[in-house]
C-alpha cells in the first residue's frame, strides 16, 4: 500500500484531531465568560457537557436502541414481544450457554480471589515478597487474547500426532494417554475458567496484600498475645480485617467474567460447548444476522451487570459514611 493511498485516512486523522482541540477551545472560552451569577455552576455545566454528549452517544442511545431490538424480530421490522427471551431459555444450545456463563461467574472470581488471598498471606513480610508479588502480576499485562493464545498453545492437543501442547508433553513424560483438553465438554469450560484465574490472581494479590498491611500492628499482636495459630489469625483477623478489600477484588473479577470473550473466542471459538454469553452475542448479531437474539442476550448480560454495579456503588457508599 502506498502513500498516496494513506492519505485519505491520514487527512481525516487530522480532521479528528482538529475538531477535538477546536471543541476543547470552545469550552474554556465558554467557562471563562461565564456569566458572573452562578459562574461555579456554569462552569461545570460547561466541563460536564462533552463528556456527558459523548456518554449519550455511546452508551444511552446504543444501550435503549438494544432494548428496543431485543423485542422486535430479527431484521428490526416487527414486534414480537418476548419470543427471543423465550428462545433464549428454551433453545438447548442456548442453555448451554448460559450454563458456561454461570460456571464463568461462580467459579472465576471465587478461586481468582481465593489464590490472590493465599498468595498475599503466604509471601507477606517474606524475604523475596517484591519479586513474588511481580511474577505473579506479570499476566496482569498480557491481554486476554494474548493469554488465550499462549494458553491455546498449552492445551494443545493432537492425539495421533506429534503432540505440540504442554500439558500433553508431560503426560506422555508421565507414561499417559494426550487428552483433547478444549474438546470434552464440560471440562474444557473449566480450563478456559483457569486462563481467567492465571490473569485475575495477580490483581487480587496486589489489592489483598495492600489490605493485609494495613492491619493495624495492635489487631495482630493482641491476637497473638491471646494465642491464636495461624488457622485462626487467617479466618478471625485477616479476613474481616480485608473485607471491604475481597468485596472490591470479587466484585471487579465478577464484571470482568460476566463480559469474558476473548478468551473464549481465541482458544475454542465458542465450539465443543464453550460459548459464553458475551461470544453467542456477536455470533447472533454478526454471524447469523440475528439482530433479535443479539439484543436480548446483549441485555440479559446488562441485567446481570447491574446488581453488582450497585452493590459495589452502595458498598463505597457505606465505607464513605463510616
Amino acid at each position: 500500500m502506498n502513500f498516496a493511498d494513506q492519505v485519505p485516512k491520514l487527512g481525516t486523522l487530522l480532521i479528528g484531531i482538529a475538531i477535538f482541540f477546536a471543541v476543547v477551545a470552545l469550552v474554556l472560552l465558554l467557562v471563562d465568560r461565564a456569566p458572573k451569577r452562578n459562574r461555579e455552576r456554569w462552569q461545570i455545566g460547561f466541563l460536564l457537557a462533552p463528556a456527558v454528549l459523548l456518554l449519550l452517544i455511546g452508551l444511552v442511545i446504543p444501550a435503549i436502541r438494544t432494548t428496543i431490538l431485543s423485542f422486535m424480530n430479527n431484521d428490526g421490522t416487527k414486534f414480537v414481544g418476548f419470543d427471543n427471551f423465550k428462545w433464549m431459555f428454551t433453545t438447548p444450545d442456548i442453555r448451554v450457554v448460559l450454563r458456561n456463563t454461570a460456571m464463568w461467574v461462580i467459579l472465576g472470581p471465587l478461586v481468582a480471589t481465593s489464590v490472590g488471598l493465599v498468595y498475599a498471606v503466604l509471601v507477606d513480610k517474606t524475604k523475596f515478597e517484591k519479586l513474588a508479588k511481580s511474577l505473579i502480576f506479570l499476566p496482569m499485562a498480557i491481554s486476554f487474547v494474548g493469554a488465550g493464545i499462549i494458553w491455546k498453545f498449552v492445551y494443545a492437543g493432537r492425539v495421533g500426532k506429534n503432540e505440540i501442547g504442554l500439558l500433553n508433553q508431560l503426560v506422555i513424560a508421565a507414561h499417559g494417554t494426550p487428552w483433547a483438553w478444549t474438546v470434552r465438554a464440560p471440562w474444557n469450560t473449566l480450563f478456559l475458567i483457569v486462563v481467567m484465574v492465571w490473569i485475575q490472581a495477580g490483581f487480587a494479590t496486589v489489592v489483598l496484600s495492600a489490605a493485609i498491611k494495613g492491619i493495624p500492628a495492635d489487631t495482630v499482636e493482641a491476637a497473638r498475645i491471646d494465642g491464636a495459630n495461624s488457622w485462626q489469625m487467617f479466618w478471625q483477623i485477616t479476613v474481616p480485617s480485608i473485607r471491604p478489600a475481597l468485596v472490591v477484588v470479587v466484585v471487579t473479577i465478577s464484571i470482568a467474567t460476566l463480559k469474558v470473550f476473548d478468551i473464549v473466542r481465541a482458544m475454542t471459538g465458542g465450539n465443543f460447548d464453550t460459548s459464553v454469553v458475551a461470544n453467542e452475542m456477536y455470533n447472533q448479531s454478526f454471524r447469523y444476522n440475528e439482530s433479535g437474539h443479539g439484543a436480548a442476550l446483549a441485555l440479559l448480560l446488562f441485567l446481570l451487570v447491574l446488581p453488582i454495579v450497585f452493590y459495589q456503588v452502595r458498598a463505597i457508599r457505606q465505607r464513605r459514611e463510616i
